[in-house]
């Protein structure tokens, strides 16, 4: 490897825009067994059937539906 590279004709990726974010969430461990075995049934990665879900739950503009139990 060189000691110094030339960085000065480099170019911005185009694409880093559409690259995900890594976070940090807390999901109880129902929710997550639910999706490893969707996963498991499907055959793709759990945490991309979450992505899936909540990118469809963002377009349809869905809400929780919450109701606290007394």
């Amino acid at each position: 490897m060189k000691k110094e590279y030339d960085f000065s004709n480099a170019k911005k990726n185009p694409y880093a825009k559409q690259l995900k974010k890594t976070i940090t969430i807390r999901i109880d461990d129902d929710s997550i067994n639910y999706f490893k075995q969707l996963s498991e049934e499907t055959g793709l990665p759990y945490q991309s059937l979450i992505n899936l879900f909540l990118k469809d739950c963002a377009k349809n503009k869905r809400k929780p539906n919450i109701q606290w139990q007394e």
